[in-house]
């Protein structure tokens, strides 16, 4: 997704981000860049809003209940290694 328009941060790399920044798991400089990158672009704004309320969706329906950390740090590196696989593939000279 793109509006077309240069930024700062690619709209690809925001969008990656929008998780880790719903749930405040973003260091402030990072969380600066993406806040600007959504005040300046409509596309990824939208986007940003669908996850979020997805995300309270989900708070709502799963009543406040947390995954055991185990499953969490699982999770985590799986999407990890799958940002990696898919960064690789992006970068292989055809």
């Amino acid at each position: 997704m793109s509006c077309g328009d240069p930024h700062g941060v690619d709209c690809h790399k925001v969008l990656e981000a929008v998780y880790l920044y719903l749930d405040g798991e973003i260091d402030f400089d990072h969380k600066y860049l993406i806040r600007t990158h959504l005040d300046e672009c409509s596309p990824c704004l939208r986007q940003f809003g669908v996850e979020h309320e997805v995300k309270l969706l989900i708070a709502r329906g799963c009543g406040g209940e947390r995954a055991p950390d185990t499953l969490r740090k699982s999770v985590l590196e799986r999407l990890r290694a799958a940002r990696a696989d898919a960064a690789r593939a992006e970068f292989r000279a055809e």
